[in-house]
């Protein structure tokens, strides 16, 4: 199996990354960086969402070039969407 890095795994590793900083760092009183189990919950629907896509990304599209567009293009769309729906 190739290794090929696409802008969803990017996405994905570094949202589980931050998943497991959030879950394991230790409570300061200063500390800036606080999420709620909700958000940590939502972030957790972000890494299963973004793997699966990409997974279904990888089995439809075979050229690496026309993956990375896509997924950007995919990627930017999501944005928008969650920045409208905040407000």
């Amino acid at each position: 199996m190739k290794l090929r890095l696409t802008p969803l795994n990017i996405v994905t590793a570094l949202s589980f990354a931050l998943l497991v900083i959030s879950i394991f760092q230790a409570k300061t009183a200063g500390q800036h960086f606080d999420m709620t189990a909700f958000y940590k919950f939502l972030l957790g629907c972000l890494v299963v969402v973004s793997f699966v896509s990409d997974l279904i990304f990888r089995f439809t599209l075979k050229d690496l070039k026309r993956i990375w567009i896509i997924e950007l293009v995919f990627i930017v769309l999501t944005a928008i969407l969650i920045l409208i729906l905040q407000k």
